[in-house]
């Protein structure tokens, strides 16, 4: 395994361990906050809307190749 490949590896993982981790924390904010189910829908949904366009940007960077 290459230096490169570790590199890329690790900050694959890393990111999915924060959106794994930001997914708890939302969680655990509409459970203590007695959100309801329209109140975590919303909270999910706008962490959903951030992650979606993380992932817009790295498909988009990916496809032009600016990076």
């Amino acid at each position: 395994m290459t230096f490169e490949q570790f590199e890329e590896y690790s900050l694959w993982l890393g990111i999915g361990a924060l959106i794994l981790f930001m997914v708890f924390i939302v969680w655990n904010l509409a459970k203590d906050s007695k959100a309801g189910r329209f109140g975590t829908f919303i909270l999910f949904l706008a962490l959903g809307l951030g992650l979606l366009g993380f992932l817009i940007k790295t498909v988009m960077v990916e496809v032009l190749g600016i990076g």
